[in-house]
């Protein structure tokens, strides 16, 4: 649908309209996430856009609303940057974004993290709770453990095994995100048998670096790759996200990375079935997955 078929389909009495998210919007995304205290950067903004589509709101040439997806394939896709600016809430808004993202994105199963807020409008759209995650971040304490031998940087000719250990652990084709996040930030690799059976990407996000995704074989391996990316950022602000069910949490907490938040793991359709052995252990991020 163009842009002006959205603008036509998209006036209410308050002539907010409904458009198709673009560059130009990035700006003023980005000061409706500091409204929120939510800690994008532009830059964030706009490797979002870039890996995904979405909508924004607009009312007198102001960025009122956003939402965002990501497609995986054919099959799947994540959602996520769901924000209605503060003045604006309790009037309709989330949800003429929730529609006209699923209706972009349909029919293809759709995940996302919520928080306690917005749980009713993904709900009543038929989004089943699947899990929580626990948001972690602080200035770590650094490692003095013995360094491993089966851990290294990450070669670029290992991305296609990486992509396939990737799409066995969480049943998604993510090939075009872990590229975007290879090329703007750091991979790290687990080996077993001279093969990886492990990964970890840190890169520079929000107020500073965020570890993930983390995609590892069992809860020591997760651990190993976390480590050993924290020895090579030094004293810096990190984030990492992770499933309640990863068994990280004391240990982030012991190196101090505090919980300071819960999302819910929610979705719509068929959750996308992963192989294994190796799982997700960290996310790129709550959007992303």
């Amino acid at each position: 649908m163009t842009t002006t078929a959205y603008q036509a389909l998209g006036r209410n009495a308050e002539d907010a309209v409904l458009v198709p998210f673009t560059r130009e919007h990035l700006e003023g995304a980005l000061k409706l996430s500091q409204e929120m205290s939510w800690p994008y950067r532009l830059e964030d903004w706009d490797v979002a856009l870039q890996l995904g589509k979405g909508f924004v709101l607009e009312r007198a040439g102001t960025v009122i609303g956003t939402a965002a997806w990501w497609p995986y394939g054919e099959t799947h896709a994540s959602a996520g940057m769901i924000i209605v600016a503060k003045a604006a809430q309790g009037r309709g808004y989330g949800a003429w974004l929730m529609d006209a993202l699923l209706t972009s994105a349909h029919p293809r199963t759709i995940a996302l993290n919520s928080t306690a807020e917005g749980m009713t409008l993904y709900r009543r759209r038929g989004f089943v709770p699947i899990g929580i995650i626990h948001q972690h971040h602080g200035i770590p304490r650094q490692s003095h453990g013995t360094p491993r031998s089966d851990l290294r940087p990450m070669a670029a000719s290992e991305f296609e095994a990486i992509a396939r250990l990737d799409r066995a652990a969480t049943g998604l084709e993510r090939r075009q995100m872990l590229n975007r996040l290879f090329d703007s930030g750091d991979g790290y690799v687990l080996l077993r048998d001279g093969l990886p059976c492990g990964y970890a990407i840190s890169r520079l996000f929000g107020r500073g670096h965020v570890i993930g995704p983390v995609v590892a074989e069992s809860p020591s391996d997760a651990r190993a790759l976390i480590d050993f990316a924290i020895a090579r950022l030094g004293p810096v602000f990190v984030r990492i996200d992770v499933p309640a069910s990863s068994q990280l949490g004391e240990w982030l907490e012991s190196i101090g990375l505090q919980r300071v938040s819960d999302a819910t793991t929610m979705v719509l359709g068929a959750p996308a079935p992963w192989t294994g052995p190796a799982r997700i252990f960290g996310l790129a991020n709550q959007s992303f997955g």
